[in-house]
């Protein structure tokens, strides 16, 4: 049974409590996770407060900071294998997904170290001829990072990265659902030579952990990832401490097809997009919207694909798809292809609970033509279901791919360039894939509209999202300053 702890301080502590980990693939506890309460937060939060204030990281260069930061990246690199294996145990997540993706989040902190002496202040043409005036940009201070436990190294590299890179200390609260990565990652980050304090990684559950950090007087931004009703709740905790919050909250992101289309590309990207990481994406493209007159030759195709796909343990290179994180997935998953089925949608394939130990569940593809209302074309699964709805025009397929609350990602496939043009313009979404499916990158931002969120991960922004502004005056002229009560 392995043995998990916090790291705060630059110390690894027990928590207040322990809590239990299970594997997805096999249902059975494989280790023990330390339980962060109030006095846990605390000290995580006093830690990084401190870190903040001291001169070893706030009298640094930003210079120095970039080169901790590239540090951090080399050692990711080298521990890149162990981490992917821990990822998969702990998560269920296959092991091919987990390898590729660690293997890129190394760039994201070497995009960020060569940031870090970029971020740059102004010079304002001031309207006063005595006066010299300019911006200075500076680190926001204490920031909440809290991730969920999918893409859980990724995800927090998109926070921990800008956040360092600014010269803002972090705390980490890792998903209570399979935190072990995002812990021992910790254990990476201790070697690269930040001062303690710096980033502190925490894990334990809403009421005692997560909203204790949230409402914390000394935190100065919420940077978070997960659902939105997750995130009301963060919202009205900030109101305590007044901290700035970004909020990545997932979707239900269209993937739509036009007749011209290069099929066959469009069903792998397809296939990928919705049946990749199990489903469990927040860029999931769920819902296929898809031209009539290649619909049946298009799901044909499809269903062949998702039939073939490879169900097994997640550590076998060999798996393409392997069970959900959570039990309470699978039954949500369970749950709502059975309603969608009674509101009058058609299972192409899937849709059964697999009859095998551990919470997997198969590429499910749902035709909701004849079902407008199935909840599976409102509900975000977190899983490998597509609901599938067909158009006759390009006007019904934007109103198709704007019928939703939330808007992060959306998929286009088409050979017609002014046609891409339109739906580009026209789709509500932070992100646009044209004939492309899934593709990021450290330089390029990411976020999304409505319920998906506000903010952007990614990019130069998301390194000024960690500052906040500050005018100097400087007055040039050696004249005294008039007695301003002295009438002239």
């Amino acid at each position: 049974m392995q043995q998990f702890q916090h790291y705060i301080g630059g110390a690894f502590l027990d928590g207040s409590a322990q809590f239990e980990s299970r594997d997805p693939a096999t249902g059975h506890v494989w280790a023990m996770m330390p339980e962060a309460r109030g006095d846990d937060v605390n000290a995580a939060v006093d830690a990084a407060q401190a870190a903040f204030v001291s001169p070893d990281w706030a009298g640094m260069t930003a210079s120095a900071r970039g080169k901790l930061l590239y540090r951090l990246a080399d050692l990711i690199s080298e521990h890149a294998p162990a981490l992917a294996a821990l990822e998969t145990r702990d998560t269920g997540k296959i092991i091919r997904e987990t390898s590729a993706q660690i293997a890129y989040v190394a760039d994201y902190y070497r995009y960020y170290a060569g940031l870090a002496d970029k971020i740059e202040g102004a010079h304002l043409p001031i309207d006063k001829p005595d006066m010299e005036v300019w911006l200075r940009r500076e680190p926001i201070g204490v920031v909440a990072a809290i991730v969920p436990w999918n893409s859980q190294l990724f995800l927090s590299a998109v926070k921990i990265g800008p956040a360092l890179a600014a010269g803002c200390t972090v705390v980490l609260k890792a998903s209570e659902e399979a935190p072990a990565p995002l812990l021992e990652f910790a254990r990476i980050f201790d070697q690269a030579g930040f001062p303690p304090g710096v980033l502190n990684v925490i894990t334990g559950f809403g009421a005692e952990c997560g909203a204790v950090l949230t409402s914390h007087p000394k935190v100065d931004h919420i940077a978070f990832t997960g659902g939105p009703e997750t995130a009301r709740r963060i919202v009205r905790n900030s109101a305590e401490n007044l901290a700035t919050t970004s909020l990545e909250l997932g979707g239900k992101s269209p993937f739509i097809v036009f007749e011209d289309a290069d099929i066959e590309s469009a069903v792998n990207a397809q296939v990928s997009g919705i049946f990749a990481a199990t489903g469990q994406s927040c860029v999931a493209g769920s819902r296929l919207i898809i031209s009539n007159k290649i619909k049946a030759a298009f799901l044909a195709r499809l269903k062949e694909k998702a039939e073939a796909v490879i169900i097994g343990a997640p550590d076998d290179m060999a798996t393409e798809v392997g069970p959900l994180c959570t039990l309470g997935q699978l039954e949500t998953a369970v749950d709502l292809v059975a309603k969608s089925k009674a509101a009058g949608a058609t299972v192409i394939t899937g849709g059964q609970k697999l009859d095998r130990d551990g919470s997997y569940f198969p590429p499910t593809i749902i035709d909701c033509s004849q079902a407008p209302n199935a909840p599976c074309l409102t509900h975000e699964f977190f899983g490998p279901v597509l609901s599938v709805l067909g158009f006759d025009t390009e006007k019904q397929a934007l109103h198709l791919a704007n019928d939703t609350a939330f808007g992060l990602a959306s998929g286009v496939f088409t050979k017609d360039l002014t046609r891409a043009h339109r739906m580009i313009r026209g789709i509500r979404a932070g992100i646009v894939w044209v004939n492309t499916y899934r593709a990021v990158s450290p330089i390029a931002p990411f976020g999304g509209h409505g319920l998906s969120g506000h903010g952007r991960e990614g990019g130069m922004q998301a390194a000024l999202d960690y500052t906040k502004t500050k005018a100097v005056w400087l007055r040039t002229s050696d004249e005294a300053i008039p007695d301003p009560f002295v009438m002239r």
